[in-house]
């Protein structure tokens, strides 16, 4: 019984231990993504009042949930403003976004800090919920009223002034401006990329016109023929094709055998044949044989000498 009760309390803290660990390491998934230091016609909060903010994005792919980290202006304080962990708004969702009043106001809510950023104040820092752990910080420069300092690409770009605000959504907007032929030079310095899109180009088009050049050439070579369409044959056309299929041999011969009808006209001859016995007294044979025992008259030559 020991045994299990010791093997159960030493899962339990395994997963109290995993569960922290992984808790841990999702916060460090948080960056400061824009602040606004002067804000006078710009974001609002739900009091209906104007007030320099700070925005967290959450670069992971799963929810992280802020609650219990700090949020400061002075480093030498760094857990200045707690994060309460009661509110479920503290719960991010993977690449989205915070936003952070910092007017000085915490009694209006979780989303309100203890603090104010001015022209002499200008420093934020996001520390871990251990107190010390710095997750990430920015000291911004003295910009124009209702301007805004973005990093782009979101959470991990440079830092730069924005004419146009974003809270509460990406920063990726104000990539407009930026033609695509800058963006390819970023990508491509040396142009080794350009120079070999163009020498492909360049040989595929020469391919593709030679290939187009020799069916040409092979297609002028072969004699056209032209195939006309036969009409549709009625019946009287095929008679006559019949008619004129048969040799004159057979009209020859068809001429002679009425010819030969109509000028030897025989008699009706009768279909009932007679048959007589014929009754001979002598046989021809015996007559000869008779003949033949007669003597022969002897014939005597004489032969005259010279």
């Amino acid at each position: 019984m020991m045994r299990r009760m010791k093997r159960l309390y030493l899962a339990t803290v395994l997963v109290v231990l995993s569960f922290v660990s992984v808790n841990a390491q999702s916060v460090y998934d948080l960056r400061i993504n824009e602040v606004m230091l002067f804000n006078k016609t710009n974001y609002i909060d739900s009091y209906g009042e104007r007030s320099a903010w700070i925005e967290l994005v959450n670069t992971g792919y799963n929810s992280i949930n802020v609650a219990g980290c700090y949020l400061t202006n002075d480093i030498s304080i760094p857990t200045k403003y707690r994060i309460p962990s009661a509110d479920p708004i503290t719960l991010i969702p993977q690449q989205q976004y915070l936003v952070f009043f910092a007017n000085g106001k915490s009694v209006h809510g979780t989303l309100h800090l203890n603090f104010t950023l001015d022209s002499t104040n200008r420093f934020i820092a996001l520390i871990a919920p251990d107190g010390r752990t710095l997750i990430d910080s920015i000291t911004l420069p003295i910009i124009d009223t209702d301007k805004s300092y973005v990093r782009l690409p979101n959470g991990t770009g440079k830092w730069q002034v924005s004419e146009l605000a974003t809270p509460n959504s990406t920063n990726e907007l104000f990539e407009t401006h930026v033609t695509a032929g800058q963006k390819f030079v970023k990508f491509d310095p040396y142009g080794f990329i350009m120079a070999f899109i163009a020498m492909s180009v360049v040989f595929t088009a020469l391919l593709v016109l030679y290939r187009l050049f020799k069916l040409t050439a092979r297609l002028a070579q072969k004699p056209i023929r032209i195939q006309f369409r036969k009409p549709k044959q009625t019946k009287l056309d095929m008679v006559e094709e019949k008619v004129e299929e048969i040799p004159g041999e057979v009209f020859a011969a068809i001429s002679a055998a009425l010819y030969f009808y109509e000028t030897e006209k025989h008699d009706q001859e009768s279909t009932v044949l007679t048959i007589e016995r014929v009754s001979r007294r002598y046989s021809p044979w015996s007559s000869k044989l008779y003949s033949l025992q007669q003597t022969p008259n002897r014939i005597v030559v004489h032969r005259k000498m010279n």
